[in-house]
């Protein structure tokens, strides 16, 4: 087995202009911050990751240098061990996935025991919109073969937020199936507004299951289990979240206290395709959705996707996030790294068949968008 000799972390930086105004951030984002994670192995092999930024993990390659390369579950709990110490090390855990397809001749999609490569999508927004600029662009996505359109909440008064949902059922009728993010389980780190009680989630669920919304995302703190398992007992909608849980004891917690109807992890944020491949299987095998929160450049998208294709499948996902909502945030931006944007048809991806992760950068762009650092800003 070969051995790992180089880790490699670059940092890039697109700038936007027009600004992207993230619904979960109060700051519009004049720069998209993507950091890439390449390890090499010693037949001169490389795998690609990304994700977060990466700082101070310098200190850590010494653990990985001169290990087999393929031994994913030894670099998985290192890994884990080092998140505890200095935040979230998991685009080195995609990277050796990409690395490990890419000995093997064989997709990570394919790795994981998957059978069918082929996904649903719904466009999912990033946009607070006006109500009239909300319904266009319902239409857009409907005219572009999407099913599903997730619409982010976040306007100056709640009643606002549902005003666009009531005005996009009206307009589309049945042509999509909508889905709501709340974005109340976590905060940008300037951004002190605290998150609804369970009376507030409770309230806003209902409303939106009279809208007909197929879930609703994240409407309370990820770390409130007793409000999530009254909230589900007292609606019938969909609740959704565990984008940024981190732990497997908090996974287990939501599992236990049968907090959520879909698991939305992020690979690139959370236990990286090692640690979520066996919850995959558990939410599956529970009869509930997995279907991970990807909002990122087109590498964690990837990841995501075959993760997804890899344990879940279209059965047990149902949707995947796909991140669209143009112009601000066009297919362009959100994969300047790679040479070609990933792209839906009809609101289906098919991943290939190139081992790994399928990876291939775009370098002159990268060149270009080299940063010493990594920020919106």
């Amino acid at each position: 087995m070969s051995e790992i000799v180089a880790i490699e972390i670059t940092h890039h930086q697109l700038p936007l202009d027009p600004p992207f105004p993230a619904s979960w951030d109060p700051q519009p984002r004049t720069k998209f911050p993507v950091t890439i994670v390449r390890v090499r192995d010693s037949d001169g092999r490389e795998g690609v990751g990304s994700g977060d930024v990466m700082y101070g993990f310098a200190d850590y390659a010494r653990y990985f240098i001169g290990e087999p390369a393929g031994d994913l579950e030894r670099h998985a709990a290192v890994l884990a061990n080092i998140e505890f110490h200095a935040g979230r090390p998991w685009p080195l855990d995609l990277a050796l996935w990409d690395l490990a397809g890419k000995t093997a001749g064989t997709p990570v999609w394919r790795m994981l025991g998957g059978t069918s490569p082929r996904l649903r999508t719904y466009a999912s927004s990033g946009v607070r919109r006006p109500i009239d600029q909300m319904v266009d662009m319902a239409h857009r996505m409907v005219d572009a073969g999407f099913e599903a359109l997730k619409i982010r909440f976040g306007r100056p008064s709640v009643a606002d937020d549902i005003a666009v949902v009531a005005a996009v059922r009206d307009a589309i009728g049945a042509s999509l199936t909508l889905m709501v993010d709340c974005n109340q389980a976590w905060r940008m780190p300037w951004d002190t507004l605290q998150p609804w009680d369970v009376d507030t989630a409770t309230e806003v669920a209902t409303e939106l299951e009279g809208l007909g919304v197929y879930w609703v995302e994240e409407p309370l703190h990820r770390g409130d289990y007793t409000g999530y398992s009254t909230l589900r007992q007292q609606v019938g909608v969909k609740i959704a979240g565990g984008e940024m849980t981190r732990e497997p004891y908090e996974f287990r917690e939501l599992f236990e206290r049968e907090c959520l109807d879909v698991f939305q992890p992020d690979c690139v944020c959370s236990q990286g395709i090692s640690g979520l491949a066996p919850l995959a299987r558990q939410v599956v095998a529970a009869g509930k959705l997995f279907t991970p929160h990807t909002w990122g450049n087109g590498i964690g998208v990837l990841a995501n996707m075959h993760l997804t294709a890899g344990t879940a499948g279209f059965e047990g996902s149902q949707w995947l996030e796909f991140p669209f909502d143009p112009p601000e945030w066009s297919l362009a931006r959100r994969d300047y790294p790679l040479l070609t944007p990933i792209e839906a048809d009809a609101g289906w991806v098919t991943l290939s068949e190139l081992p790994g992760l399928g990876i291939e950068l775009d370098e002159e762009m990268l060149a270009r968008t080299a940063s010493a650092s990594a920020t919106f800003t």
